[in-house]
């Protein structure tokens, strides 16, 4: 972990310095008013000394050890404390220098010196522990907060926690919890601005209801948006899904095209070109099976688009996101669609797939009805959901 201390005019300079230098991960731990140094600042007015944290990588690590080496040298020149009083940062926890029990200043002066060199490593050693202590979510007891237990029991992981209570540390301090983590939900969250036009696939595993997905998408287009719309599927291989959606498309009566080879596949969508939209239901997939995973990118890269839509459900196992997001990122999607909301009482999914995925969400479904239970969410909904302001059903 590396700190810096900043001598500002105003937050917004100090914000500005801090996100520049040391990222947008880093946390303000504490911010007082001072004077000037030097003779002239007591003929001043008064500014900000800011003091900054961020968490260490390899290279932060490096100099920390260098830094406090140059502090052993000066400890072992004054007498004061020995090397052992002195560790190195591992990972994230910091052992700062500890009191000597015993010691004898040959000068006042000395004793001045060590004193005032012993109450600043206890401050550093106490803003260290608040960085800790704000990382994991605690308080001042050393219990988790509210807002921590809170997102944990709606499913949201770890690694999304430490980076909303991040996000709420560079805020303002006039901002009551709650509104910190909902403007850091909502930074976190990207919205869609794809337009559903020309040929739009729908990728994912089995059982995320991509064909029913693919109807609601249809219904939404024909009959609400009056657009022109085309139905293909490769997913030939579950019993009763070319049936489905056959079916979808004679109620709606919109030309529809099974695709059993790739060559089929450039045709079809060929003889659909005066449609505005041609929806692509594709195969479930596992994520874990290249070789599925390599035939699927066949057929995808032959429809020639870029609108690819990752669907993956809400109730889908934390455990199981990160395989599957990272496992479909062979077809190169650039949305994903969430499924299932209706499902579930937790929505700390959502949050977790959209940090693995780094992809802005297109839509959310419901519910079974088509064309009705689809949907394009807004940030604010999607905060309200997983900080339990609000559920699906």
């Amino acid at each position: 972990m590396i700190i810096k201390r900043y001598i500002v005019s105003n937050m917004n300079e100090a914000m500005t310095r801090i996100r520049y230098e040391l990222g947008k991960d880093a946390v303000i731990i504490s911010q007082r008013k001072i004077k000037k140094p030097g003779l002239m600042g007591f003929f001043s007015k008064k500014v900000i000394e800011v003091t900054a944290a961020v968490e260490n990588n390899k290279k932060k690590e490096e100099d920390m050890t260098e830094s406090i080496e140059a502090i052993k040298k000066l400890m072992k020149q004054d007498g004061t404390i020995d090397s052992a009083d002195i560790s190195v940062p591992k990972k994230e926890k910091v052992t700062i220098l500890r009191e000597k029990e015993v010691y004898k200043p040959e000068s006042q002066a000395m004793q001045s010196k060590q004193v005032d060199l012993y109450k600043e490593m206890q401050e550093m050693k106490n803003m260290l522990g608040n960085i800790l202590d704000k990382s994991q979510g605690l308080t001042e007891t050393g219990v988790k907060s509210d807002l921590v237990s809170k997102l944990e029991d709606n499913d949201v992981n770890d690694k999304a926690i430490k980076k909303i209570l991040s996000h709420m540390e560079i805020q303002g301090e006039d901002l009551e919890e709650k509104e910190k983590a909902r403007y850091a939900i909502e930074s976190m969250i990207s919205e869609s601005d794809v337009k559903m036009e020309g040929s739009v696939v729908l990728v994912g595993p089995t059982g995320v209801g991509k064909t029913t997905t693919i109807a609601k998408l249809a219904g939404r287009l024909s009959l609400l948006e009056k657009k022109k719309v085309g139905l293909i599927t490769i997913d030939t291989y579950r019993i009763g899904a070319v049936e489905q959606l056959k079916t979808y498309a004679d109620i709606m009566n919109i030309p529809f095209k099974v695709v059993f080879t790739i060559k089929e596949m450039e045709a079809a969508v060929e003889a659909m070109s005066d449609c505005d939209v041609i929806l692509i239901d594709t195969t479930g997939r596992s994520s874990k099976n290249a070789m599925q995973i390599s035939e699927l990118r066949a057929f995808v890269e032959k429809v020639n688009t870029d609108n690819i839509h990752l669907v993956i459900s809400c109730t889908t196992k934390n455990k199981d996101i990160d395989s599957i997001v990272e496992g479909y990122k062979q077809l190169k999607y650039n949305n994903v669609i969430i499924t299932k909301l209706d499902e579930t009482q937790s929505y700390g999914s959502i949050i977790n797939i959209l940090e693995i995925a780094k992809k802005p969400i297109s839509f959310i479904t419901t519910g079974q009805n088509v064309p009705d239970d689809i949907r394009k969410p807004s940030t604010k909904e999607i905060s309200n959901l997983i900080l339990g302001e609000d559920s699906i059903c």
